[in-house]
């Protein structure tokens, strides 16, 4: 069953005024204005960088929403994945469903899997976040920047800290999501035209991994994965109705498409709620099946992901493979691997490091079989989790991952860096520590990878500052304690719109019976 809604609406981001032409210039004033409120946390050229936050959409781009039955104006939304390691743009169609239009690899991101916690971790932020035109920052000095709002109302009720997390340019991370700057250009364009088109604020859903009952059953031994259960839940909603999910905090949990005569308190208890039959039904019918494949996956004995700490983040493999190292072929020749990159590297950039202090494995897409669970297999959305003997993946090659991404030159590698290392955490008690196999290497350049160029990491800047070295509100763990230049940045709210229909009751239960706390 695919849920359809109701009917066709103009809320959540339609608005009605993108009927309105008047209005598009008066919005576009008011976006422009508010993001100026970042500019003094800049020293780059204030005048030349905002004009990269007015570059016009490609031809190409123009053309393939027109394609896909969409609008250049119309609502946005992104959705985030750590370990596949890339970004959507997912655009809302003249029928008021979401559609995707565009996956872009993500060329750098730190930390590991799991949510942040707390100020200087440098993990990228994991949740549902809300962004508006004041968290646009068109003079970053990370060529431009979206602030994905950390801490929102969750995060608060959960006492976690930290701040200036983006999606930015320049490749270089420390608990952002880094693009590179041709990338960002486009998908801060996609933003500016929903704004310009009507659309207050767009959703951000930023993810360990792809939802799949695979990957729940990959990640079965992590301590995080109560938590991701909850963000299943609102990937659930999204993926069935491909309407922007209305998001609420209660009980210091994230609640979606809730309607309620009271009021959510993010740390205090949930007041009755009720969500959509038609919806609820669509949801339910979803979680039946993907519980149904998980268990097979489970009791199969499909391997786990080593659970590890200290790790360094994750970087696409069509960027990785620009840092491999020069090699010799059959002949003899020394030869430089040529990869075709979805962007410019800049000189500054490198590669995920390997874990430090002892640490093995991997939370990017390398599988380890654990050392043996204990406990019954029990299911996707509650109860324990056991059976791990090795089952074949059917995840995505590094070639052919490349393959799907054209984009500029690549070259030689830039020379690696030393990052600092994080604490280790705790397995949690009902689980026992999965084994682990020292870390793949990187992808090699094989034939099959585009060779016709080189050269597309940038040479480095004369002044030679590395990205933690520039004076900006950036996204690093060492400009988080930036907090004067936080207060000109407006927090975002925790809901998104209105979900269309019939509000009929359906039962919600209590947070310890639906996520297993």
């Amino acid at each position: 069953m695919s849920y359809k809604g109701p009917g066709k609406a103009l809320g959540r981001g339609s608005f009605g005024l993108n009927r309105r032409p008047f209005i598009r210039p008066l919005l576009a004033s008011v976006a422009i204005a508010a993001t100026a409120l970042l500019a003094g946390c800049d020293t780059d050229n204030p005048s030349g960088a905002s004009l990269r936050s007015l570059q016009p959409l490609s031809s190409q781009m123009v053309a393939e929403i027109e394609q896909k039955n969409m609008s250049k104006e119309s609502p946005v939304l992104v959705r985030l994945y750590k370990e596949e390691s890339e970004l959507e743009v997912w655009k809302e169609d003249r029928d008021g469903q979401f559609q995707l239009l565009k996956t872009y690899p993500i060329c750098r991101w730190s930390g590991e899997l799991g949510p942040k916690i707390k100020q200087g971790d440098r993990q990228a932020p994991e949740g549902f976040y809300t962004i508006t035109p004041g968290l646009m920052n068109p003079n970053s000095s990370y060529y431009l920047a979206i602030n994905i709002g950390f801490p929102n109302a969750y995060d608060n009720a959960n006492g976690r800290t930290g701040q200036f997390l983006m999606i930015h340019g320049d490749c270089s991370s420390a608990g952002c999501y880094a693009m590179t700057d041709e990338q960002i250009a486009e998908i801060y364009a996609l933003a500016r035209e929903s704004f310009f088109g009507g659309q207050r604020a767009f959703q951000i859903q930023a993810y360990p991994f792809r939802m799949t009952p695979l990957n729940m059953a990959k990640h079965r031994n992590s301590p995080h994965m109560a938590f991701w259960k909850m963000l299943k839940q609102g990937n659930d909603h999204f993926e069935v109705s491909r309407r922007e999910p209305k998001v609420a905090v209660c009980d210091k949990h994230y609640v979606f498409d809730a309607e309620t005569n009271g009021k959510f308190s993010p740390a205090g208890a949930c007041p009755p709620y009720q969500v959509s039959q038609e919806l609820a039904n669509a949801v339910a019918e979803k979680q039946k099946r993907d519980e149904r494949q998980y268990s097979e996956y489970v009791s199969k004995g499909t391997p786990t992901v080593a659970v590890v700490t200290r790790t360094d983040g994750g970087m696409h493999p069509a960027f990785q493979a620009a840092f491999q190292k020069p090699y010799s072929d059959a002949s003899g020749v020394v030869r430089s691997p040529g990869v075709s990159t979805p962007g410019t590297i800049p000189a500054h950039a490198v590669p995920p490091r390997a874990p430090e202090g002892g640490a093995t494995g991997s939370t990017g897409s390398a599988v380890v079989a654990s050392a043996g669970d204990t406990g019954s297999s029990g299911n996707l959305f509650g109860g324990l989790f056991a059976s791990n003997n090795p089952e074949p993946s059917n995840s995505e090659g590094v070639l052919d991952r490349m393959s799907r991404f054209v984009g500029w030159k690549a070259s030689d590698p830039a020379p690696a860096q030393t990052a600092p290392a994080q604490t280790k955490k705790s397995q949690p008690k009902s689980t026992q520590t999965a084994a682990t196999t020292p870390k793949a290497p990187p992808p090699k350049a094989t034939s099959s990878a585009t060779t016709t160029n080189a050269g597309a990491i940038r040479p480095a800047a004369p002044k030679g500052q590395t990205p933690e070295a520039k004076p900006e509100s950036k996204p690093d763990a060492s400009q988080e304690t930036k907090a004067a230049a936080a207060a000109a940045e407006p927090r975002p709210s925790s809901g998104a719109g209105l979900l269309n229909g019939a509000q009929a009751p359906a039962p919600t239960g209590s947070f310890n019976n639906r996520w297993g706390f």
